[in-house]
């Protein structure tokens, strides 16, 4: 992926997120790995965790410890 210098990695990568979610390419109730994310980006852990948080507060995902997060059903 190119990054663009103007925008966090985070906000990049969630921005990305919320896209596949919209396209259908993370159906409803899709579970979403924070360890394949930063597989795929080549991004720290944190970097990650920051892009979720952001996504939780979009209400496109939700969150449960010890569970994962999950793509909310949108309306």
């Amino acid at each position: 992926m190119e990054w663009d210098p103007r925008l966090y990695k985070w906000e990049q990568i969630a921005n990305l997120v919320a896209e596949r979610i919209a396209d259908g390419t993370y159906p409803a109730l899709t579970l979403i790995s924070e360890v394949k994310l930063q597989e795929e980006f080549d991004v720290a852990r944190v970097t990650v965790r920051k892009a979720m948080e952001a996504l939780r507060e979009r209400g496109l995902i939700t969150t449960k410890p010890g569970k994962g997060s999950i793509v909310a059903p949108q309306e």
